[in-house]
């Protein structure tokens, strides 16, 4: 497991779990690779809700409350999962997307992917992911790489996202 430092959203708080666990979101196109960060975060004890999106539209259209799927509820707290590499819209422009968004912004984003480039890494951190794991190819190493997000997701708070007018550039 590759991880860089982490940045912004997360905040560390007691032990024990907060009351109104956050929700996972797992954005990641590969039904497999989906399919073991489920049962990786299960057998690591997480039993906070969990949504899977299969590309980054349809994520998008989730957080900013567009389209006739379903939306993110107001009041909730939520954890992103984000792959790069996603059809229609990649992870990248999701993250530039929902750190525009005065309310979507305050979403903490672990990326995890293959993508490894230096570059992407960067370019993440700047928009404001809180954590950038590169998936391993070893089936253990990526056990213990979830198991380490299960954990996190138990022990660090998430802020509630409110608001309903998602498009409205903040004011400075």
């Amino acid at each position: 497991m590759n991880a860089t430092m982490p940045g912004p959203g997360l905040r560390a708080v007691s032990a024990a779990a907060p009351s109104d666990p956050a929700t996972i979101l797992i954005a990641e196109d590969d039904d497999g690779h989906a399919a073991l960060i489920r049962l990786h975060l299960q057998e690591a004890g997480v039993d906070n809700p969990i949504v899977r999106f299969v590309d980054g539209q349809e994520l998008l259209d989730f957080l900013l409350r567009r389209g006739s799927g379903p939306h993110r509820q107001s009041g909730r707290s939520y954890l992103l999962l984000l792959d790069i590499r996603m059809p229609k819209v990649d992870g990248v422009e999701v993250l530039r997307r929902m750190k525009a968004d005065r309310e979507v912004r305050k979403i903490p984003v672990i990326v995890l992917t293959t993508t490894d480039d230096p570059r992407v890494v960067d370019e993440c951190y700047a928009l404001g992911c809180s954590l950038f794991i590169t998936k391993p190819v070893d089936a253990e190493e990526l056990f213990e790489a979830i198991r380490r997000i299960g954990l996190l997701s138990r022990i660090a708070a998430a802020p509630r996202i409110d608001g309903f007018d998602t498009q409205r550039p903040e004011k400075p």
